[in-house]
């Protein structure tokens, strides 16, 4: 029998991915580059759609090269990309009006703010609360705790919207076009041809309301976002996606699925139940548990996306985020506290504990169970005995606490009893933080032999609509584990008052930013950086070995 080939192309943060799976979704071929970033001008963090075209086309010549295969003899392409990070263009010339504006971009923090003490936002959350008490719905309940955030796209596009004279005149004209990263790619692979965007993509804007599984009218109208430059919603798979023009890569390749990457990693994870949880450790940390058929309601801060739509099977997942994991440690790396990241492990473990230093990990702010923007990094506890080490091991406790945090907020808010966690993502490799999360949460920790599920989870939903494989259960039965890490109850105890002082000083760097100048108004002047813009602009730099 003839052996079918699967390319999945990964679009990250820091990296672009091109992956070619054989029919055991063994790897016969991969290439990867680096995303470039450009930050022109303080909180800005863009990416260049020519270059990320280019790189693209790049990535997948190079890694049919390395299968030794042509394009004609892929079966078929999946596509992942990060969310939130969205682009607007001509419907006349296909030329964009501006940059990528991406997921970590934070040009919108000024309205952010201003929404989020707004008495409007106050009275429709006050509104909701009222609707919630009465009728006891979920949906109600998640309005009446909703706050804007820098990575929802929904502010930054309304900021794009004002600030951008070419994009206002093409809206009047009814001639723009919005898009994430997937639906401008879809758009140039199929040469022009579809505006569309998957459901699990879409419901990570705040554009798009999960409950009612639409475009959120309430948000179109106070914004004034025309649903015109809006693309059509479709499911996660199918022959909707059509094929990439053959100009491209010699010949034409059938695309069958585009997928976020968050819940591609889950499909590689296999987390296909309800109540079955994977953490991706990358650019940032994202706890995901598989909520089925039921949006979460969540007063914590977590997220309810849509996991992924194939015809009548809808699936949710309950979202907790860190945003800041690989970024931490390509910052300390840059700082000298260590010269190869894969060392860092063996360096906490060096030390017996941290000598009473605590480092709290919010470049881009924290997220649940604090929810809180103006945050801010920091160290506290440095004494003169502390040394290299003990900051090192500081930072990877504060990625394992946060990771744990997390989880709490998942346990405190649901009803689900998981036992295990499925881990992927570049920081997954350091033991340390990993056996920590074990011991802390009390769970298993599975790590698999390839930590990059999202470009295997892209071939299973793939692979599954194609029928070369035949069901989920064939799926999990081609898993492949790594390492197993199991709790260790004893330590738990030992970091019992280490985990309550460090929260203790996450408390007093949260608001920060509101009793100094806060980052809030963007300067149109570049060398305008102050100490704080300089501190988060170097953790938005390349990501290096950990990255997702």
């Amino acid at each position: 029998m003839e052996d079918k080939y699967i390319l999945s192309l990964d679009i990250g943060t820091s990296t672009i991915r091109s992956v070619i799976y054989n029919s055991k979704t063994d790897i016969i071929g991969k290439a990867f580059e680096q995303v470039i970033l450009h930050y022109p001008k303080p909180g800005f963090v863009e990416v260049d759609p020519d270059e990320l075209w280019q790189s693209i086309v790049n990535v997948v010549k190079k890694s049919l090269e390395d299968a030794s295969l042509s394009a004609a003899q892929i079966t078929a392409m999946g596509i992942s990309t990060q969310r939130g990070t969205f682009i607007t263009w001509s419907r006349k010339t296909g030329r964009p009006f501006h940059r990528f504006c991406t997921w970590k971009d934070i040009r919108a923090d000024k309205l952010v703010t201003e929404w989020n003490n707004s008495y409007t936002l106050k009275a429709i959350k006050f509104g909701a609360y009222v609707l919630h008490m009465v009728t006891r719905s979920k949906r109600f309940r998640a309005a009446s705790v909703f706050n804007f955030t820098n990575n929802q796209t929904i502010l930054r596009l309304s900021w794009a919207l004002h600030n951008i004279q070419a994009l206002k005149d093409a809206v009047q004209n009814k001639e723009a076009m919005f898009g994430t990263l997937d639906t401008w790619l879809l758009y140039k692979l199929t040469g022009n041809k579809v505006h569309i965007s998957d459901v699990s993509s879409a419901s990570a804007t705040a554009l798009y309301d999960p409950f009612t599984m639409q475009w959120a009218g309430w948000a179109m109208q106070f914004f004034n976002i025309p649903f015109s430059i809006l693309p059509e919603v479709v499911d996660t798979a199918g022959e909707h996606f059509t094929s990439t023009v053959p100009e491209i890569w010699g010949h034409a390749i059938p695309i069958r699925s585009c997928i976020a990457d968050q819940t591609a990693s889950m499909w590689g994870s296999c987390c296909f139940d309800v109540g079955e949880v994977k953490v991706t450790m990358g650019t940032g940390t994202f706890f995901n548990i598989n909520t089925g058929r039921t949006p979460h309601a969540s007063v914590s801060g977590l997220y309810p996306v849509v996991a992924w739509r194939l015809g009548n099977e809808l699936v949710f997942s309950a979202e907790g985020a860190s945003n800041d994991t690989a970024t931490i440690i390509t910052w300390a790396q840059s700082i000298g506290l260590f010269e190869n990241p894969a060392d860092t492990a063996e360096i906490a473990m060096s030390v017996p504990d941290t000598d009473g230093t605590y480092f709290i990990p919010a470049f881009s702010g924290l997220g649940p169970p604090y929810n809180d923007s103006t945050a801010a990094v920091g160290f506290i506890g440095i004494k003169p005995s502390t040394v290299k080490a003990h900051l090192v091991r500081a930072v990877l406790e504060a990625i394992a606490f946060r990771t744990v945090q997390l989880c709490t907020c998942v346990r405190a808010e649901t009803n689900y009893v998981f036992n295990y966690v499925r881990l992927d993502g570049g920081v997954s490799n350091n033991d340390f933080i990993v056996q920590l999360v074990s011991d802390l949460t009390g769970l298993r920790v599975e790590r698999p032999a390839q930590v990059e599920m999202t470009s295997l989870g892209c071939a299973h939903i793939v692979g599954l609509q194609l029928g070369i494989f035949k069901s989920k259960e064939e799926l999990k039965s081609m898993r492949k584990i790594g390492t197993v890490f199991v709790p260790r109850p004893h330590i738990k105890k030992a970091y019992e008052n280490t985990f309550r002082r460090w929260e203790e000083a996450v408390k007093r760097m949260c608001g920060w930013y509101q009793e100094t100048q806060p980052f809030t108004t963007i300067s149109d002047t570049k060398h305008s950086l102050t100490q704080q813009d300089n501190i988060k602009l170097a953790a938005m730099g390349e990501k290096g070995d950990y990255a997702k």
